[in-house]
C-alpha cells in the first residue's frame, strides 16, 4: 500500500495556505500519478508556483492527454499500474522526440536512473521531495525547453492568438482564471468549468473555443439540466428513423454534430448515471452510435463542461461516475463569483450600461457615485447576471444621463440596507469586543491599577473609566494581594 501524497512533498501545508501566485508564463505541466492525495497537493504547489496545470490519474490516460494537448513539461510517476512511467516515457518520446519528461518516485534505485536516462527522461526526482527541489527542476526544465525551441528542435508554438476580450475584468482571481483559459485553449484537452450560476460559463468555453485550434469547427451548447431524460439520450446520441415512437426521420446526434470543434456540456451533474456510462463509452473509444442504429460513427471532439457542484462529492455519494470525472477533469478552471471580484463591479456595470444605451438610444452617460457605491456593497447573489439585468433595468427607467439610486430596483436598495446595517451591527460588535479584551487584558497586567493600565495604554484615566463601565467591568476583580491601589 503506498503512503499518502503529503508524505511525499515535504511541507506541503505551507504553500497549500493563502501564497500568491507567482507569475505564470503560459507553461503548462502535465502531472500523472495514480494516487489522488499526491495529485491534489502537487498540482495545488504547481500552480501557486504560477504554472498551469494538467493531470491525469494513470499512465494511459495521461497518455492520451499528452496527444491531446502536448504540455511543455510532463511530471509522471514511476510506479503505476497498466502502464509504468517507463513506458509512458518511451511512448511520449515516440510522439515528440523533445518531449522534456520527469520521474518522480520514491523507489529509486541505480539501474532505474540509468534507464530512466537512456529512454530520454530530462531528469529524476525522488520522493520524498521539497517544493523548492520540485521548483528547482522545473525552472532547468523550463530553461532546457527553451533553449532547444531557440535551436529550431522542436515543434513551433502555435500562432492562434488568445482572445479573451468578450470577459470582462482585470481582478486577480480573473486574471488567474485567464491564465488557466490560456493553458486550455492552446491545449486540447477536456476542460471542467466550475462556478456559481450566472459567472459567465458558457462565455469562457466559447472563448477558450474560439481561441483554439478548433476554432474553424462548431461550438454546441447543450443544457443538460433542460431536457428530459429519453429527449436528452436521443439529442446526445441521434436517432435512427423508427429508433422509437415518433422517431419519424433519421436525427444526427449533438456529439456527432459537435465534430471537428467542441461540445459544451452545461449543469453537466444533471446527467443520469446511465447517460453518464454511454458518454464516457463514446469518449473512450472515440465512437458514436445513434439510437437504433448499427454503424459507429468516429468522433474527433473536445469537452467542455459546466457545473456549479462538488462533483468529487458527487463521485463520492455515487451519484457521479469516477471514470467519468478522471476523463473529463484533465483541466479545473474555477470561475470566481462577483463578490470575490468587487474592483470588477465598475468595469462590468460600464459594459453594460453602454450595451443597453447603444441598443435603446438613450443618452446615458454613466452611473453615479451614490449608485455605484450601492452596486460594490451588494452581495450579488446572481452574480454578473444579475447584475446585467440590473443595469438594463436602470438604463431603461431612467430619464437622467447618469443611472442614480433611484434607478434601481426597491429589492436591491432594500438588501443593501439590510447589508449595510449588518455590517454596522458587526463592526460595532467588533469593536466592543475589542475594547473590553483589551480592558480585561490591561486589568489583568496591573492587578486591578486603573491609574497604571491607563499609563500603559495611553489613555485618559477617565476615559478608561468610562470605557469599563461602558462594559461593566470593574477592576476590583482583578485586584492582586499586593496592597496596590486599584484606582
Amino acid at each position: 500500500m503506498k503512503s499518502s501524497g503529503r508524505y511525499y512533498i515535504i511541507g506541503v501545508s505551507d504553500m497549500a495556505g493563502g501564497e500568491k501566485p507567482e507569475a505564470c508564463e503560459g507553461v503548462c505541466v502535465l502531472l500523472i500519478d495514480d494516487e489522488p492525495d499526491f495529485v491534489d497537493d502537487c498540482a495545488a504547489i504547481l500552480r501557486r508556483l504560477g504554472y498551469c496545470c494538467l493531470t491525469a490519474r494513470s499512465g494511459k490516460l495521461g497518455l492520451e492527454v499528452y496527444r491531446e494537448s502536448h504540455p511543455e513539461i510532463v511530471l509522471t510517476d514511476l510506479n503505476m499500474p497498466e502502464m509504468n512511467g517507463l513506458a509512458l516515457l518511451r511512448s511520449i518520446k515516440g510522439i515528440d522526440p523533445g518531449a522534456v519528461v520527469i520521474l518522480i518516485t520514491a523507489y529509486a534505485t541505480i539501474d532505474t536512473a540509468i534507464e530512466a536516462t537512456r529512454a530520454g527522461a530530462f531528469d529524476y526526482l525522488r520522493k520524498p521531495f521539497t517544493t523548492a527541489e520540485l521548483r528547482k527542476v522545473l525552472e532547468r526544465a523550463g530553461e532546457h525547453r527553451a533553449r532547444r525551441l531557440e535551436q529550431g528542435t522542436t515543434a513551433v508554438a502555435s500562432s492562434r492568438e488568445l482572445d479573451f476580450s468578450a470577459i470582462v475584468g482585470a481582478s486577480e482571481p480573473v486574471k488567474e482564471m485567464f491564465r488557466s483559459a490560456a493553458c486550455a485553449a492552446e491545449g486540447g484537452t477536456n476542460v471542467v468549468l466550475l462556478g456559481e450560476t450566472g459567472t459567465g460559463k458558457e462565455l469562457l468555453a466559447r472563448a477558450i473555443h474560439t481561441s483554439s485550434q478548433r476554432a474553424e469547427g462548431p461550438f454546441i451548447p447543450v443544457d443538460c439540466a433542460a431536457l428530459p431524460e429519453p429527449l436528452l439520450e436521443s439529442e446526445l446520441f441521434g436517432h435512427e428513423r423508427g429508433a422509437f415512437t415518433g422517431a419519424v426521420s433519421l436525427q444526427r446526434g449533438l456529439l456527432e454534430l459537435a465534430n471537428g470543434g467542441t461540445l459544451f456540456l452545461d449543469e453537466l451533474e444533471e446527467l443520469s448515471l446511465p447517460t453518464q456510462a454511454k458518454l464516457l463509452r463514446s469518449l473512450e473509444e472515440r465512437q458514436v452510435r445513434r439510437l437504433g442504429g448499427q454503424v459507429f460513427v468516429d468522433l474527433n471532439i473536445r469537452i467542455i463542461a459546466a457545473t456549479n457542484q462538488d462533483l468529487e462529492g458527487l463521485v463520492a455519494l455515487k451519484r457521479f461516475r469516477d471514470d467519468l470525472f478522471y476523463r473529463l477533469n484533465v483541466l479545473t478552471i474555477r470561475i470566481p463569483p462577483l463578490r470575490e471580484r468587487g474592483s470588477d463591479i465598475p468595469l462590468l456595470a460600464d459594459h453594460f450600461l453602454q450595451t443597453f444605451a447603444r441598443r435603446t438610444g438613450k443618452p446615458v452617460a454613466g452611473i453615479s457615485a451614490a449608485a455605484l457605491l450601492i452596486l460594490e456593497q451588494y452581495p450579488w447573489p446572481g452574480n454578473i447576471r444579475e447584475l446585467r439585468n440590473v443595469i438594463e433595468r436602470a438604463v431603461s427607467l431612467t430619464s437622467e444621463q447618469y443611472i442614480s439610486p433611484l434607478d434601481l430596483s426597491d429589492q436591491l436598495l432594500r438588501k443593501s440596507q439590510q447589508m449595510h446595517t449588518a455590517f454596522r451591527q458587526e463592526k460595532r460588535k467588533s469593536v466592543e469586543d475589542f475594547e473590553r479584551h483589551s480592558i480585561t487584558e490591561l486589568l489583568t497586567r496591573t492587578q486591578g491599577n486603573v491609574t497604571e493600565a491607563a499609563k500603559i495604554s495611553g489613555m485618559d484615566r477617565a476615559a478608561l473609566h468610562r470605557l469599563m463601565r461602558k462594559h461593566g467591568i470593574d477592576s476590583r476583580t482583578y485586584r492582586g494581594h499586593t496592597g496596590q491601589d486599584a484606582g
